[in-house]
């Protein structure tokens, strides 16, 4: 699972994903859980147009009774979306975006102890993380809460990201459902945006050892 990742400022979101300018964000920051981040989505009834929103890093699932929830909807299982409660509605409807990141964290605990390791793409451009999106309405207020999901996947088989989280001793090394972000490639971003859901399915993989950067904290 990811917890914390580092997001491009406007002017490389605009840039890289070919964005109009006058966007809802600013500046290279640090996210966390049920803090605000930007994510970029196809534009509703307009067919190749895609637009930069800023939104809570924690899906808010449309029969949430407030904002507020007192579980953790930051990283969806893609092996659980189709059936999920808080994520299905999202996937039926096509409602994937890409989530725009400079790095993104995960804990190693190869030393015993938790280890943080940065990500980054060897080629230098910012990854383009898979995601869900909702925009959740106040029943009192009218008020719209955006918000978006990180989607993760098995990577028990990764030679890098197997490495990460903390094992369960319990379960052998092939069964420990360790977990890694999606990225979707510059080519691809089109698919998984507007394809079909079963397009997009086949994008939903762990990211290429080729492409992954990691670097220890501190060293």
């Amino acid at each position: 699972m990811c917890n914390r990742y580092v997001a491009p400022d406007q002017a490389d979101i605009e840039r890289f994903w070919h964005i109009g300018r006058h966007n809802p964000w600013r500046g290279e920051v640090g996210v966390f859980p049920r803090s605000p981040g930007p994510f970029l989505r196809s534009v509703v009834g307009e067919t190749g147009i895609t637009e930069l929103v800023v939104g809570q890093w924690g899906l808010i699932p449309w029969f949430a009774k407030t904002p507020k929830l007192n579980y953790s909807t930051n990283n969806a299982r893609f092996e659980e979306i189709a059936a999920k409660a808080s994520y299905k509605l999202a996937w039926q409807r096509g409602q994937r975006c890409i989530i725009p990141a400079v790095s993104f964290d995960e804990p190693c605990w190869e030393s015993g102890r938790n280890v943080w390791w940065r990500f980054r793409r060897k080629d230098g451009a910012p990854w383009g993380l898979a995601g869900l999106w909702n925009a959740w309405t106040d029943k009192e207020t009218g008020e719209i809460v955006e918000s978006y999901t990180m989607l993760t996947i098995n990577a028990d088989a990764h030679p890098i990201m197997s490495r990460m989280h903390k094992p369960d001793p319990k379960l052998p090394p092939d069964q420990q459902d360790k977990r890694s972000v999606v990225a979707i490639e510059a080519a691809a971003v089109a698919v998984w945006l507007r394809g079909t859901n079963e397009e997009a399915s086949k994008l939903v993989v762990p990211p290429s050892v080729g492409v992954l950067e990691g670097v220890p904290e501190g060293a």
